[in-house]
């Protein structure tokens, strides 16, 4: 049986329930697709809950969260989630004071690490962010600043991505980086299960919404990048890629050898997929027709969009709709 994943979340005083019991279940979710549909290669999660020895968490909410571990078990892990808490942060720091040291072993033998709203605190306290972006919670991000003045805070981002730690500014966006995560552990197809299920209303993919440290388009070929650019801009147009090779001054040989290099795929799949986020987003907020959408977002009729959902997706433009209006608006 292949290696586990080991995920650990740290449990404190305080710290909001959700940013827990949320990535968790969809860990599952993930989890239990992949268990039915991988045929090779798949591993088994194996979570844990680690605090300091008072074992209850006390809370207002009559629920009850039994640590399975110590906070010494953290440099163990291969991703440690590190939930947000409520109001002032400091008396928490102030009494963990282990786990941000636990965190910085961690990430120095390979661990990966996501800290939730004001839960990043304890990675700053560690001084993995020093000189590297993060974001908070909003609310506290004034504070931030004057606490952690080497961190370079991007308050305007709900997501950063600094290597192998990741920072989060809310409970959507935490949602939105579990999903990316199943996607890195278990496919796509997972992850657009788990997405389905519990956060159909995910605005935009991972990949679109964070601030990669480093990232020229989350690539160095900066050619590249800007012919993803203005794709991005253009996509829903009748487009020829032999023409934007030929705009770029590239040959096609170099252009495709290049682009696959620069972003796994080929253009013409990076291509259909702005097409598709362009298709859901009217799916999910306009009244267009499907074929009105289809040909609005580049596919020249319905049967191409279909077909496209139907290979990415699993299920047709109708019944997506169907799925993410009675989410949105129930």
């Amino acid at each position: 049986m292949n290696q586990p994943i080991r995920v650990a979340f740290t449990l404190y005083q305080h710290m909001l329930f959700t940013s827990v019991t949320l990535p968790a279940e969809m860990l599952r979710a993930g989890e239990a697709y992949a268990k039915r549909h991988l045929t090779e290669g798949f591993r088994p999660l194996k979570l844990s809950w680690l605090a300091q020895p008072e074992l209850n968490i006390a809370n207002e909410l009559g629920i009850q969260l039994m640590p399975t571990g110590h906070l010494n078990e953290v440099a163990d892990q291969d991703y440690i989630i590190v939930p947000s808490i409520w109001r002032n942060p400091r008396p928490v720091i102030r009494k963990t004071t282990q786990l941000a040291r636990e965190l910085k072993t961690s990430w120095l033998n390979g661990g990966t690490i996501i800290g939730v709203g004001t839960g990043v605190c304890f990675l700053a306290e560690s001084g993995l962010l020093d000189h590297h972006p993060a974001t908070t919670h909003w609310h506290y991000a004034k504070q931030f600043v004057h606490y952690y003045p080497n961190v370079d805070l991007k308050p305007d981002f709900f997501i950063t991505q600094s290597e192998r730690i990741y920072t989060v500014a809310s409970l959507n966006a935490l949602a939105d980086v579990i999903v990316h995560l199943i996607s890195l552990l278990y496919g796509k197809a997972a992850a657009n299960h788990v997405q389905q299920n519990f956060s159909h209303e995910i605005r935009k993919p991972y990949e679109e919404q964070r601030y990669l440290e480093g990232a020229v388009d989350k690539h160095p070929d900066e050619q590249i990048a800007a012919i993803q650019f203005w794709l991005k801009n253009n996509y829903s147009n009748e487009i020829s890629l032999a023409e934007v090779v030929e705009q770029f001054d590239m040959s096609q040989r170099t252009f495709n050898r290049r682009f696959k290099e620069a972003t796994g795929q080929t253009a013409n799949a990076y291509l259909q997929s702005l097409r598709l986020e362009g298709a859901k987003e009217l799916l999910a907020n306009s009244n267009l027709t499907i074929q009105e959408i289809a040909i609005s977002v580049g596919f020249n009729s319905q049967g191409a969009l279909t077909r496209v959902f139907r290979a990415r997706l699993s299920q047709t433009p109708s019944e997506y709709r169907k799925v993410v209006r009675r989410k949105l608006f129930s």
